[in-house]
């Protein structure tokens, strides 16, 4: 729906453009150029401030510019402009010939984003599971392959070696890789390389 016309405090006139005013303005730009928005209206004989005739022009009369439905091929590459870009509606509307930024923008804003936005969220999702799966797979492994201290039985060499009335066992550890040294009944004059024994 669009907006009446109306006559604002100041004279200028707002709201739904008029064919006529569309013709007046279109034949002036056409046969001057577009030298100064501010003091166009009043040249071409309009009652529009100068925001209104260039957004008019840019966005309407223009000769070249697109107007309809978007197709396929220009909706993707709107979606993968603005990943690149962001916000920039001139120049992603630059990639687009005969579109202009306030169609891009509009027609992002209305159907785009929010496809966007729900791709991204099952995008997230779907990561969100994959790591879910991943933690949960490696403690199932880490615990099938990790061993309860308790349970487990250690195993250990044990070596004798007597000499005369002295006792030495020997314990080597599989699970530290440490070299215990136990002796019975030591005697403090006795040495390990007395006995022959290599650590």
């Amino acid at each position: 729906m669009v907006k009446a016309a109306y006559v604002d405090k100041d004279g200028l006139k707002k709201g739904a453009w008029s064919e006529e005013e569309d013709n007046k303005l279109r034949s002036y730009i056409v046969r001057y150029g577009h030298w100064n928005w501010r003091l166009l209206p009043k040249f071409a004989g309009l009652q529009r401030c100068g925001k209104s005739c260039r957004l008019r022009w840019m966005n309407y009369l223009k000769p070249g510019v697109k107007r309809g439905e978007f197709d396929e091929e220009e909706r993707d590459l709107i979606a993968k402009l603005h990943q690149e870009l962001g916000n920039k509606w001139s120049g992603i509307a630059a990639k687009l010939p005969g579109r202009t930024d306030n169609d891009v923008k509009n027609y992002w804003m209305t159907h785009l984003q929010k496809r966007e936005k729900s791709n991204k969220y099952a995008a997230e999702e779907e990561k969100t599971s994959n790591n879910r799966r991943k933690t949960e797979k490696s403690s199932a492994r880490s615990e099938l392959t990790s061993v309860d201290p308790k349970s487990s039985s250690r195993k250990s060499e044990k070596s004798k070696v007597s000499n005369s009335d002295e006792m030495f066992i020997l314990e080597s550890s599989n699970s530290n890789s440490s070299v215990v040294l136990n002796a019975f009944k030591w005697d403090l004059n006795l040495s390990v390389e007395q006995n022959g024994l290599e650590i």
